[in-house]
């Protein structure tokens, strides 16, 4: 079977994060997609992050009822900060009997020179790139030819924003699934 990665920090997951994750299904470019909880992305500030288990129960709600999505807290025993590579050396070990590929959004890609082994990554791993406004992939689509940029809707908005109106208390049941919205409303991660 061909899993997809898609590694993120998920504070929350939103309806676009699961709507390019079924996209890679649907087009039949995996079988699955695994959502990997990264305890402490090393490119961002540990102090912005909620616990892990908070944010993978989100992921978990989020995913119920789609059996081809499922959530990972494979990071959750391994050295932090959680470097993509190491993942999928881990997730390969662990299930030899899957092929594996890694969704990354245009802001990563391009700055895919400062992740630990890039190269082996990309000689290794299919790398799947979506796009994200303000991140043209185009300036590194020679670099990186083994990258393989998506044509999917864009959607716009991101976890960060929708912290923020969360705290404000402003709808966002646009962007976020009702179990979500279900979790976040009873155990009040954000205020």
């Amino acid at each position: 079977m061909k899993i997809a990665i898609y590694s993120g920090s998920f504070n929350p997951i939103h309806l676009g994060h699961q709507k390019l994750a079924e996209y890679l299904i649907d087009k039949q470019l995996v079988d699955e997609v695994w959502f990997v909880v990264s305890p402490c992305n090393p490119l961002k500030d540990p102090a912005s992050q909620l616990d892990e288990f908070i944010r993978l129960d989100m992921v978990v709600a989020a995913i119920s009822g789609h059996p081809k999505l499922k959530a990972s807290d494979v990071e959750f025993t391994m050295p932090v900060p959680s470097y993509t590579i190491d993942t999928l050396h881990q997730l390969t070990k662990l299930y030899p009997q899957h092929e594996f590929a890694l969704m990354i959004g245009s802001d990563n890609a391009v700055i895919f020179d400062q992740w630990k082994n890039y190269q082996e990554l990309l000689e290794t791993y299919p790398v799947y790139v979506y796009p994200r406004k303000g991140y043209d992939f185009s300036t590194v689509a020679d670099v990186y030819p083994q990258m393989q940029l998506l044509d999917t809707p864009y959607y716009d908005i991101s976890s960060t924003q929708l912290r923020e109106l969360i705290q404000k208390g402003e709808n966002v049941s646009r962007w976020l699934s009702p179990e979500v919205i279900g979790y976040i409303r009873e155990n009040r991660p954000y205020n």
